[in-house]
């Protein structure tokens, strides 16, 4: 039984359309597509989507029928993430948490194909890991990069919170620095939880906060002008997340207050590595594993991929083939929407909102009846603007372009079981 639709939103007040659809709806829209596999591409994000947020990453877990169900819609499904696949916090150690022993998931199949760090990490369902693109300084400044970020943050840590030192200090800094080899990352969500327990003298003022914030940015941006010295100017740049877009479409912290903690994480990324150009290589490698040719070359790589969207819309719109190109479904929980400093205006970002637009333009450019998925992750350790009580405050606005096709206010909990569905009408037996 498919799960139950969750609270509509007010009727014309958010960005969901108008003839937005109910789980139960997609699941009987998508059951069409049980003939050939090429015809239908499912993108799906990791973290707070089909499993819940926690503030150790370490902690996460996968469901191990998730994993399974994921290797049913073998063909038709693939992963876009920021995090990776490789590596002890990667997302296959998890796999083989999940399956504890009861499966190879190498010779099985069972690894979560897709990209990972932002679009540079490319993998298949047997756990081959490619890096297309990426050059050996590159390599190199990024694996000195945690052990940098770690001094950084133990010399500057104690100024922002006096009391915050010896062992505890030394917790908090394994917790926030993510040694993740592509894409180094600092996570606060740790030391945003230490100050809420009133650990800092019991000061719950979201300015330690915001201090927190502003410090890491600071750092990291310090690091970007390293690489740019040691010739790596055109190599880097920060993710940060959640974001907010400027009018020149730069990322910019949203700014921890009373009504949420704002920015968590800042990633150190590679440049080119962005979402929106890892959906185009994804399409790119379903259409040549479907069809046998890769209608944007078969070397085609993130780092190859224009950086504007509207670029990657043209480059799609004249290579691929319109007989060739799948439907989509995009699936994700993190997008961002909050007042601009003119009246009427809007600030909106968030790592997915780029290649959910992507997507739900290709589907207007191709006549595609593509669908735009949002997760509510709000439920876990972090804190994320919620839906459930069906508005979509601080997520999108009226005048949002990204329209919303289908909600899941249940959260990862109610996505696995729709898609545990979904595998199972669409989903063929494994060999």
């Amino acid at each position: 039984m498919a799960p139950a639709p969750g609270p509509a939103p007010a009727p014309g007040s958010f960005a969901l359309r108008s003839e937005a659809l109910s789980p139960a709806e997609l699941l009987a829209d998508l059951r069409r597509h049980r003939g050939h596999p090429g015809d239908l591409l499912l993108v799906q994000d990791l973290d707070g989507v089909c499993m819940e947020l926690v503030r150790d990453p370490l902690q996460r877990r996968l469901d191990p029928r998730y994993v399974r169900h994921a290797r049913h819609l073998d063909g038709r499904f693939c992963v876009l993430t920021n995090g990776e696949h490789a590596g002890y916090r990667g997302v296959n150690r998890l796999v083989e948490q999940a399956l504890a022993g009861q499966a190879d998931p190498g010779r099985e199949g069972l690894y979560l194909p897709g990209l990972a760090a932002g679009g540079v990490q490319l993998q298949d369902r047997h756990g081959s890991v490619s890096t297309p693109g990426v050059r050996a300084a590159e390599l190199a400044f990024l694996q000195a990069l945690p052990e940098r970020l770690g001094a950084g943050l133990r010399a500057w840590l104690p100024q922002v919170l006096p009391d915050l030192h010896g062992p505890e200090l030394e917790r908090q800094l394994g917790l926030a620095v993510l040694d993740n080899p592509l894409s180094p990352t600092v996570n606060l969500n740790s030391l945003f939880s230490w100050i809420a327990d009133g650990a800092a003298g019991g000061d719950r003022d979201p300015g330690l906060a915001v201090a927190l914030q502003a410090n890491l940015i600071e750092q990291m941006e310090a690091l970007l002008g390293e690489a740019e010295r040691a010739g790596l100017d055109d190599s880097f740049y920060l993710h940060i997340a959640p974001n907010l877009v400027d009018a020149a479409g730069r990322e910019q912290p949203v700014w921890a207050s009373t009504s949420g903690q704002g920015t968590t994480d800042v990633q150190f990324m590679l440049r080119g590595a962005i979402k929106e150009a890892g959906l185009l290589v994804l399409i790119n490698e379903h259409i040549a594993r479907h069809h046998g040719v890769h209608p944007l070359g078969a070397g085609f790589h993130v780092r190859h991929a224009p950086r504007q969207l509207s670029a990657l819309l043209e480059l799609a719109s004249s290579r691929i083939p319109a007989a060739l190109m799948p439907r989509l479904v995009g699936v994700a929980d993190t997008i961002t929407s909050r007042p601009g400093p003119e009246p009427g205006s809007w600030q909106r970002g968030g790592s997915d909102r780029g290649f959910l637009t992507l997507l739900q333009q290709l589907g207007q450019a191709f006549d595609h009846p593509n669908r735009v998925v949002l997760v509510d992750s709000s439920s876990g350790e972090v804190g994320r603007p919620s839906f459930r009580d069906g508005t979509l405050t601080g997520l999108s606005d009226p005048d949002d372009p990204l329209r919303l096709d289908v909600l899941f206010p249940g959260g990862p909990r109610q996505y696995r079981a729709f898609f545990a569905e979904l595998a199972e009408e669409l989903g063929r037996a494994q060999p």
